[in-house]
């Protein structure tokens, strides 16, 4: 048997991070077993589905890097599929028509709920000829009696009693078929053989089964996925922050970050912090997901991304970063190779986003001095170690314009004024960035460059200048 897993988003808002867990794992086990993973857009709701959401739910699967076999499919499309399953049920007296008033249905569910019943339809039409011609639905006929048993991956045995399963509508009056026939029909189609989802999909899954064996289909192994929770215990909402994948994308974060991140919400591997995509494919299994829910830590997040950042290919993560360049204005052919900024400042941001604000200096002067870093280092005292610096930078040829000879002439400046290296590199530092943190002071000025290097100098003297004064 060939493993076939399947992602079923619905188009109805971002793709979330939990679907993008989920679709993880779906992923994981096909490529674990050598077999397919299939994308599905169930698209069935058609008042809330959009096309805005199906764009945000490719392009989110396309920056996670999970690659399917088939697909996408849209519902939609298979219409005259599911209406063709529909009517053979209806032949075979599997399914009937309902023309049960809106009125009456609701009476009956709050008189259930009244009486602290499981709200379920009633039957009336089970028995009953519906002329096919006045406004009707179409309900499966569920068994009356016996059980279904479900062998959850994860969560083990589940036995649901079919007394407490009503009679599910499959074909609403407008004609459209539902979710829960539109799915059966999928996964018996395209040969699905494990159904990874979330855990709300519980209730769903006898009703779907009885549905699979009446078309005749053996039903897939079922893994029902726990949620996640906020930091406060609620189910994972905007009000926690960035819950799309787009928007993690957006505020700097690595898709490889992510998706280790994800997989280490409800499965682990002894201690290991840090998988490899294909780490993660040759370890996960299914069966070893928790059962348990499972919170949502961005300082997690984050400590994992900044490891991602230092240790990835330094050409991946600028291409990567110059999105985020571009946010802030620049572009980034224009100053450093975004690959020798990431190299000197990758051990310095958690995130992308971060990373790029640290680096603007790189391509851009500022308009403003750190405050403390300026009322420190850029004094009257610092006027002549600058004026020394400008000197010798003014004299380099650019092919000079390299980190050893920088630090070179850095070092011979601090020695002629008998200074310690850093009463020199510090002033200069806050002249050419504007504060008191960044690379090594060789590798700052290569990035900067020298003409912006020696504007800077420039403007810090003035600076010192107009500071000594105003006093």
């Amino acid at each position: 048997m060939t493993v076939r897993t399947r992602f079923a988003p619905s188009p109805t808002g971002y793709l979330h991070v939990g679907g993008a867990r989920t679709a993880l794992f779906c992923y994981l086990h096909a490529r674990k077993h050598g077999g397919q993973f299939v994308l599905r857009i169930e698209d069935t709701d058609l008042e809330r589905s959009t096309a805005e959401s199906v764009n945000a739910i490719l392009e989110g699967m396309t920056w996670l890097g999970l690659d399917y076999d088939e697909g996408p499919f849209y519902q939609t499309q298979r219409f005259d599929r599911y209406h063709a399953v529909i009517d053979d049920l209806l032949a075979r007296g599997l399914a009937y028509r309902c023309d049960c008033p809106k009125e009456r249905l609701e009476s009956m569910r709050e008189e259930q709920m009244a009486q602290k019943l499981k709200p379920r339809y009633d039957g009336r039409c089970r028995e009953h000829q519906v002329d096919p011609s006045t406004p009707h639905v179409i309900r499966f006929r569920n068994p009356l009696d016996g059980e279904v048993v479900v062998d959850d991956l994860i969560r083990g045995r589940m036995v649901f009693n079919n007394q407490e399963l009503d009679d599910l509508i499959i074909r609403r009056t407008d004609g459209s078929p539902t979710y829960n026939l539109a799915v059966v029909v999928d996964d018996a189609d395209m040969a699905i053989t494990h159904v990874i989802r979330g855990d709300d999909h519980i209730n769903n899954t006898p009703r779907q089964i009885n549905i699979l064996r009446a078309v005749g289909v053996e039903p897939p192994q079922y893994a029902h996925v726990p949620m996640i929770l906020g930091d406060d215990g609620a189910r994972l909402s905007k009000r926690h922050g960035a819950v799309s994948v787009i928007a993690y994308r957006d505020a700097g974060y690595l898709p490889e970050a992510l998706l280790n991140y994800l997989v280490r919400l409800g499965w682990s591997h002894g201690d290991q912090e840090i998988f490899s995509m294909d780490e993660m494919i040759n370890l996960f299994d299914i069966t070893d997901v928790n059962k348990a829910a499972s919170s949502f830590n961005t300082d997690k997040l984050d400590w994992l991304n900044q490891e991602y950042i230092k240790v990835a290919d330094p050409a991946h993560v600028a291409n990567l970063l110059r999105p985020q360049l571009g946010r802030l204005g620049i572009d980034p052919t224009v100053g450093p190779d975004p690959v020798l900024v990431v190299q000197a400042q990758a051990a310095r941001a958690r995130t992308l986003v971060e990373l790029a604000a640290i680096s603007a200096f790189c391509y851009q002067d500022f308009a403003d001095y750190d405050p403390d870093a300026a009322k420190k280092h850029l004094r009257p005292v610092a006027r002549e170690p600058l004026t020394r610096l400008k000197a010798a930078f003014e004299l380099m040829a650019l092919e000079d314009w390299t980190p050893e000879s920088l630090h070179h002439v850095v070092e011979g400046v601090a020695e002629e004024l008998g200074e310690k290296l850093g009463k020199v590199a510090q002033p200069l530092r806050v002249a050419i960035v504007g504060r008191a943190a960044s690379p090594g002071i060789d590798v700052t000025l290569q990035l900067v460059g020298k003409d912006a290097v020696l504007r800077r100098i420039d403007q810090a003297l003035a600076y010192i200048d107009a500071r000594a004064g105003a006093v």
